[in-house]
Parts: C-alpha cells; sequence; structure tokens
C-alpha cells in the first residue's frame, strides 16, 4: 500500500510521484511495522514526564511558600520593637526553617532526578527498537502491556512481580498507580477525604479539563450528611463547598438539594438513585478516567487496546454464528466482548490460510483437497509426503491417503 503523500503526488504530478516527496516518505518494508508499533508508546513517555512536572510544580509552590515566610519574618525582626533575645531567638527559628527547607529541597532534587531518568530510559528504550532485536523488544512490550493491565485491575502484587521478574521496573508505572490505588480504595470505603485532597493537589489541570469529579465528589458528601439526617450541617456544607458550582451545574445542584426534603428513605425514583450504594462506584469509574487523563494514559488497559487492533481484523458475521470454528478468537465469550463496539472487517478479497503452515494458498501455493474434503496448501502437503513416503494424514480427521489422490482446488 502506498503512502498518503505518495498518492497525492501521484494525482498532481499525472502518475508518476516526485523523488523528493518519495524520498521523504517512503519507509523501507522491514520498519514498516516497526514504525506503526511505535505509534501506540505515547503512553510510556508521556506519564513519568506528566509526573516530573507535577513534582517541579509542587517543589516550586514549597520553595515560594517557605521563601516568602522566611523574607517575612527577617523584615519583623528588623522592627526596633524586637529586644536583643527575641531577635535572636527569632533569626534561630529561621534559620531552622532555612535548613527544614533545604532538607526538602534536596529530597525533591532526589525525586526530580528519579523521574528525569525515567524519562532517558523509556527514550532510550523506544531507540533501541530495531528489526534485529524485536523479539527482545516485543517481549518486554509484551510483559509492559500486562503490568499495565494488572495494575489498573488492582493486581498490584503481581504487577510488582512480574516487573520486578522482567527487569522492568523503569519502563512501568507502578508508583503512579499506587498513589491511585490510595483513593479508590478509600472511595471504596466510603471515605472522600483522600479523593478531595487529591483533586485540590490538581486542581489547576482539573479545571483546564473542565473536570467534575470535585463536584460530584462535594454532592456525594452533602448526600451523606443527608442520609445521616445531620440537615443543618448538610446545608452549611452546600453553601460553603457547592454554592460555587452552582453557576455552571444548576440542575444537579438543586435535584440533589432537593434530596434535604425527600430524604434517604424516599421512593422517588429522581431521589431514590441519590442514596443509591452505586454512587460509589460510578466515583470510583469517574476518578480513574480523570486520573488516566491527568497523566496521559489511555482509559482503556492497553491490553485491551492491542487485542482489539487484531480483533478488528477478524470480525465477521459468521463469528456470531453456532458453525464458529473453536480456533476462531471470536468464539469465545471474553473477546466477543472486547468485539462488540468494533465494526464487522471489510474485505474486499478472501484469503485462504493453510491450516499446517498458516501461509496464504494463492497461485504459486494452490490449494489441494484431501478425499474427506478439507483443503490445505501444496507446499505443506508436499512437505508431508516427502516425510512420510507419499502418504498424507489429516491433521483434523486422521485421514490417511496417499499424496496422488489428492485433487487441486481453484481459486477464482
Amino acid at each position: 500500500m502506498l503512502a498518503p503523500m505518495e498518492t497525492d503526488s501521484e494525482h498532481q504530478n499525472g502518475g508518476s510521484p516526485a523523488p523528493a516527496v518519495a524520498a521523504a516518505t517512503v519507509t523501507p518494508p522491514k520498519f514498516g511495522s516497526l514504525s506503526e508499533c511505535l505509534k501506540l508508546e505515547h503512553q510510556l513517555v508521556r506519564v513519568p514526564f506528566e509526573n516530573y512536572k507535577k513534582i517541579i510544580r509542587a517543589n516550586h509552590r514549597t520553595v515560594e511558600k517557605e521563601a516568602s515566610a522566611i523574607v517575612s519574618g527577617v523584615s519583623e525582626v528588623a522592627d526596633p520593637k524586637f529586644s536583643r533575645d527575641e531577635a535572636v531567638k527569632k533569626l534561630s527559628s529561621l534559620v531552622s526553617r532555612l535548613q527544614g527547607l533545604k532538607r526538602k529541597l534536596e529530597e525533591g532534587s532526589r525525586v526530580e532526578q528519579l523521574q528525569a531518568t525515567k524519562c532517558r530510559t523509556r527514550l532510550a528504550h523506544l531507540e533501541s527498537a530495531e528489526v534485529d532485536n524485536m523479539f527482545m523488544w516485543n517481549n518486554k512490550r509484551l510483559n509492559r502491556i500486562l503490568v499495565d493491565y494488572m495494575l489498573r485491575m488492582s493486581y498490584y502484587n503481581s504487577a510488582s512481580k512480574l516487573a520486578e521478574s522482567s527487569g522492568i521496573q523503569d519502563l512501568v508505572d507502578i508508583e503512579v498507580f499506587h498513589e491511585a490505588k490510595k483513593v479508590i480504595d478509600a472511595l471504596q470505603n466510603k471515605d472522600l477525604a483522600p479523593a478531595l485532597v487529591w483533586c485540590a493537589d490538581n486542581k489547576a489541570k482539573l479545571k483546564k479539563s473542565k473536570s467534575k469529579l470535585e463536584f460530584h465528589l462535594r454532592l456525594q458528601e452533602f448526600i451523606e450528611f443527608v442520609r445521616a439526617e445531620d440537615n443543618m450541617r448538610a446545608i452549611v456544607y452546600a453553601r460553603k463547598h457547592l454554592a460555587p458550582w452552582a453557576a455552571t451545574h444548576m440542575k444537579e445542584f438543586q435535584r440533589v438539594f432537593a434530596s434535604v426534603a425527600f430524604r434517604s428513605n424516599s421512593e422517588c425514583a429522581t431521589y431514590k438513585v441519590l442514596f443509591d450504594a452505586k454512587q460509589w462506584d460510578l466515583l470510583v469509574d469517574q476518578f480513574k478516567q480523570e486520573f488516566c487523563k491527568l497523566y496521559g494514559m489511555t482509559v482503556e488497559p492497553l491490553l485491551h487496546i492491542f487485542l482489539q487492533a487484531g480483533l478488528s481484523a477478524l470480525k465477521t458475521p459468521f463469528c456470531y454464528e453456532g458453525e464458529c470454528s473453536k480456533e476462531d478468537p471470536l468464539s469465545q465469550e471474553g473477546f466477543r466482548q472486547l468485539a462488540a463496539p468494533l465494526p464487522y472487517a471489510k474485505q474486499h478479497h478472501s484469503k485462504l490460510i493453510c491450516y499446517i503452515s498458516k501461509q496464504a494458498m494463492d497461485t504459486e501455493n494452490p490449494p489441494l483437497v484431501l478425499p474427506n474434503g478439507y483443503v490445505y496448501s501444496t507446499k505443506a502437503l508436499e512437505e508431508m509426503a516427502k516425510r512420510n513416503n507419499g502418504t498424507i494424514t489429516c491433521p483434523r480427521t486422521g485421514l490417511v491417503c496417499n499424496f496422488t489422490d489428492l485433487v487441486k482446488a481453484f481459486i477464482s
């Protein structure tokens, strides 16, 4: 298949692509699959880079806060009303604070360097992807994809052991997912505090992405006050924490505020759902989505994305019929669920693949039909006949026949 820029050149130049464009866009065949697979590695570098920026911002805020307090303290000491002893005591306190700031900066610098090293390691890993070592590189990528899936499914110990045994600790984001684990565990235990702290720490980015996570957390906290029949506290809480959101989320604000009148035992469907335990599960799912967006991760596990890429080429209406072959991945319910949102594969020309050699059957390797009706490629059956003195054994039914009994089939 021609690259898009080549096709455009042919239309513009009457069928002969411009040499300069062709030279710039044509990729050697052996590098084609390599360049395609690297397009899916955006997350690999983005996550440590986002974490790196986050740590730098946190260190910058710490320095600004501490430096401002220290400068203010020095200005106070300069006031003549301070006695000598008071000034010495105040300055000693400021020196201790400076020493504390120094320790924080040293720790912050160490963490920054750790993230920078991770970024460099991952870039070097991507650069090491060459045709000659693709087998080892693909094994590492498979382990990374499995670790990513385990972390998203909350199998943290298994993910850590796989990463350690494969030597890919710097290529996976276990620490980042542990940060999410604390919030998820708290939400599953109906504790909103860690999630609200996380929202406060990432307020600027969440606001930029127009996230509603904090608003929904605040709504849930309000609902819990109503559930406990502490209506006065609920009203005070709403004035302080929900009122700022009213301008942009008035309908939701009004519906939740009305729950004070209906209470948790209401049979009205509009308000009954607000007190449903499933609301906590929805908050967990929403947090996971916001967390992934914040770090530039895919919302779906990488394993699902890679599997869907393959299933998109296999999905046909026949896969969902009762006669679907057990060798077809889509005969299994798990794969069918993954393929559900995918369109059917569009194939202009059918391809016959030999069951034995897994090679395409075409004019140069035509299909041969056994007496029992099964079809295999000529090359595969010739090799089998050479090994068995001209005898052919059907790998599916066990039928034994001579090579001379086979009939050539023609592909139309």
